[in-house]
């Protein structure tokens, strides 16, 4: 489970904690009713009924909410009926069915001006007042068994505002985090897409400064070649001996180009993800060997570290990152070491790092990856001077 997946399921438990709330307030208004032989069946069966619809409705409003960034004004209002009913049926008690009246508001003053969550919060603070008075005129209240209806008001009020002033901007606020760790990951993988795009370019760019000059020139001599067939085959033959070794040269330095861009350079390498990992909001730092590594060594674990790093990025909540490169003349260690552990079985690494390590097989070397005991996740590759293959 990734962050995104689990700051949203943290955020949903919050919202739908109000609706536990809710239930085990309406089962002990239930239940002291019943003992004072207060119960009227005819009245608690259609506002258990409606109190199941909105139990049913309201997580739908949370989805459109949360996952569709969408305010499904309907939905609400239909969920606002069932909830005035509720109140009205089986008694507006706020610690009682009354309490289904601030569940509605809870979801209903999601993604709405604060402006407007306020006057919400207002309407139905009168609102369920207002129903808490008449249920106590009807004997379908149980405050009004031990208040007089003056002082079981003023409770009313003071507990309905309480709760109308709390719930809005607590259910708030959670969304609130929700949306920014959704944002935060859409600028992480915004920030991947243009790096990779800015090394497209330069690809594109170092390919045409080697190879665009002698491609020209190419062009431009076979052409003067077809010229001189005819005329003067000596000179026509010169010319295309150029062309030879002009096409020699290009293909030569391509494939020094590729080259170049599959053995990697550890230090550019190691700069490049530091930034990375530093925009994304992760401490890092990076400790080096004093002298140079070994032949062969650099390019391999430059594969390593972009690995690594990009598995700290795409699995893990990390807020630190700590990666070390040491050797002696028998073997060279690369340790990447995070707090962000990875909530996956310890066999599926993923495709990245099967890969990493089915490279550093084939040059006698050996990668692991596992959680530590002190709560990190740790990545290490070790190969063997010199470097087989």
């Amino acid at each position: 489970m990734d962050a995104i997946q689990r700051a949203r399921r943290i955020t949903w438990k919050v919202l739908i904690s109000n609706f536990v709330v809710m239930w085990l307030l309406i089962a002990m208004a239930t239940s002291l009713m019943f003992v004072e032989g207060r119960l009227h069946w005819w009245r608690a069966v259609p506002a258990l009924i409606a109190a199941i619809c909105f139990t049913w409705l309201c997580p739908r409003i949370l989805n459109e909410i949360l996952d569709r960034r969408r305010y499904p004004t309907r939905q609400v209002v239909v969920a606002a009926v069932l909830a005035v009913v509720v109140a009205v049926v089986g008694g507006a008690d706020p610690l009682g069915w009354g309490f289904v009246l601030l569940c509605w508001l809870g979801v209903a003053t999601l993604e709405v001006p604060k402006r407007t969550s306020w006057s919400m919060a207002a309407g139905t603070c009168v609102a369920g007042v207002a129903l808490s008075g008449l249920a106590m005129v009807t004997g379908t209240s149980l405050m009004g068994l031990d208040l007089p209806v003056g002082e079981g008001l003023v409770f009313s009020a003071l507990t309905y505002g309480l709760f109308c002033a709390i719930v809005p901007p607590s259910n708030r606020v959670w969304v609130w985090i929700w949306t920014l760790a959704v944002q935060a990951h859409e600028g992480r993988e915004a920030h991947t897409r243009l790096a990779l795009a800015e090394e497209r370019l330069r690809f594109a760019r170092d390919l045409h400064d080697l190879v665009g000059h002698q491609l020209s020139a190419i062009a431009v001599k076979t052409e003067l070649a077809v010229r001189l067939s005819d005329m003067d085959a000596g000179a026509a033959k010169a010319e295309m001996a150029e062309v030879n070794a002009l096409t020699r040269k290009a293909l030569r330095e391509l494939r020094q180009a590729v080259r170049g861009y599959r053995e990697l350079d550890l230090a550019a390498e190691l700069n490049s993800v530091k930034g990375v990992l530093e925009a994304a909001g992760v401490r890092c730092e990076v400790h080096l060997p004093y002298g140079e590594l070994p032949d062969g060594v650099a390019p391999v674990f430059a594969y390593a570290v972009r690995e690594a790093v990009t598995n700290v990025l795409k699995h893990s909540t990390a807020t630190f990152c700590d990666i070390t490169i040491r050797f002696t003349a028998q073997e060279a260690e690369l340790s990447v070491r995070n707090d962000g552990v990875a909530r996956r079985p310890g066999a599926d690494l993923g495709s990245g790092l099967t890969g990493m390590g089915e490279r550093m097989a084939a040059v006698g070397g050996k990668m692991s990856a596992h959680p530590t005991d002190d709560g990190e996740f740790l990545l290490k590759a070790v190969v063997s001077i010199p470097i087989a293959g």
